[in-house]
Parts: structure tokens; sequence; C-alpha cells
């Protein structure tokens, strides 16, 4: 089965590098990520741009838009990347950047970073994005639910809150990183509710695969059963692995066995064509 990964990270982001060290175990690197991808049949990786400058790390304020992805010089080609808004630094030059930016074969969409800066969704900071998104027919990626800094603030950062960018922007498709966990049945009702509303699967544990099966055993993602079922539309949800949170072996069977069988080529494949339009000519390319 072929695999595309619409939620992943390659960015040289000081968490990043901690979290691979002592959590996850994985080597993040570009060979790192060029081996899991080529073990597990993932033949594209949807990396979320991300950049820190040398002060206060992620969330950075000082941080410039659009932000990209540098965790190496030379970028495998099989990742894209969805270029990242720090909301602080939105102004005429740096639009017409991002705008540039957007033009750019390798960036699918656009990355806002809810909770993490102390914005909602809705706010009208946002609305010259969203027009871009429009223009360049991209999708806009929110990050929801728990923040991975104890200096995010989780109320920017509920699903409930895109519920009425969805409703504003019709026109525009939206994903809802890593299905507003923990307010995954809120997040549910906002991605069953709108039509251009989809949910990654991303993020949901961080560790390695001892984690993963871990979890696994208890009854710890009850509350994720509870809000895929309630949805019922399977085919508005797909796999991220939130890399280097957790390996991608074991992420990618732990997907499989929370999402029943039929629905395996939509979430894993083909509803991330639909999101992101222009991966399917990137894919062909390659």
């Amino acid at each position: 089965m072929k695999i595309i990964d619409a939620h992943m990270h390659y960015s040289n982001i000081k968490s990043f590098h901690t979290t691979a060290r002592e959590l996850s175990k994985v080597d993040y690197s570009y060979d790192g990520i060029i081996k899991e991808y080529e073990e597990c049949d993932v033949i594209l990786g949807i990396a979320m741009g991300l950049t820190e400058t040398n002060g206060m790390g992620f969330p950075d304020n000082e941080t410039t838009t659009p932000m990209g992805i540098d965790l190496s010089e030379v970028i495998p080609s099989n990742i894209v990347y969805c270029a990242g808004v720090n909301p602080f630094d939105i102004n005429e030059t740096t639009l017409h950047k991002l705008e540039k930016e957007l033009q750019l074969p390798n960036v699918v969409g656009i990355k806002i970073y809810l909770g993490y800066y102390p914005f909602y969704a809705y706010d009208d900071v946002y609305e010259p994005v969203y027009k871009l998104a429009k223009k360049y027919s991209l999708p806009v990626v929110f990050h929801t639910g728990d923040t991975y800094s104890e200096r995010g603030l989780l109320k920017y950062s509920h699903p409930l809150a895109l519920d009425e960018v969805a409703v504003k922007h019709r026109d525009v498709n939206f994903m809802m990183a890593h299905f507003g966990d923990p307010w995954v049945l809120d997040g549910a009702e906002v991605v069953y509710k709108n039509s251009n509303m989809y949910a990654d699967l991303s993020g949901l544990i961080v560790g390695t695969e001892v984690d993963v099966k871990r979890h696994q055993e208890t009854r710890f993602f009850d509350h994720l059963q509870h809000a895929l079922t309630y949805c019922d539309n399977y085919d508005k949800f797909l796999f991220g692995s939130d890399w280097p949170l957790i390996p991608i072996k074991p992420y990618i069977q732990f997907i499989k066995n929370i999402i029943p069988e039929q629905y395996h080529d939509d979430v894993f494949y083909n509803t991330a064509l639909k999101v992101f339009p222009k991966i399917e000519k990137y894919i062909e390319t390659r």
C-alpha cells in the first residue's frame, strides 16, 4: 500500500532534536527519514514549515513569515512542505514573500500554529492568509489540541474555533492537525459539520514502539475511537506521523488498528491527494 505522510517535520528545532534523541530514539536527519520512508513504503512526506531563531525557541515570535524547512541543506526529493506563518510577522512585505513561496512546486499548503501563538483561527490577522489560500487553491493546516511547549496557550488551539473559519471560508479546505486531541469529540463535530474541514491523525503518541504498544493495551484511546465513530466519515481523515516524535513503522500500524480496513486507502493515500491537490502532479513527476 502506498502511503502519504500528511504531517511530519523537517526543521532544525531544538525540541525536535531532543525528542528524537531522548524519547522516540529516531535518527532525525536526512538519512534517517530516507531509511524510515523506504522501509514503510511512504512515497511522500508533507512537512510543516517551522523555524526558530537563537533566542526563545519555538514558539518563536521573532521568526519570519514564511517559515520553511531547514533540517539539512539538501531536502529529500520525497518531502514537500506547508509554508508556516508567524502572526507577529504578517505585513505587506511578508505576505508578498508568502505568496511567492506558495508558487513553488514543493510548497503544497499553509501552516498556522494555533496555541503556540496567541491568536484564534478567526482572528483578522489571518484573513490575508486565507485569501492567498483561496487564490492558489491550497489548504490551510491548523495546529489544534495539546501544544508541544509549556509556553503554548490551549484556549487558542481548541478545535471549536475552527468552525467559524470553515463557515466563513467555504471555498478553502482546512486540515485540523492532531484531530484536536484531547478534544477529539469536539473536533469530530467540526469535521462532520463542515465539508471543507479534514483532520490528520498525527501526534497522538510521543515515544518509541514500546510506547505505542503500551497505549494500545490500555483504554487510553477510547476517546479517539468514540470520536472517529461519531464522525462516521473516515474519508475525512489523513495519516500523519508527526515524525520525529514517533518512529514511522509502529505508528502506521497503530493507525491501521484504529481505522477499519476498508478505509485504509483513503486515510493513508487518497484523502491526502484531495486535500493537497499540488502533490498529485509532484508524485507523477518524481
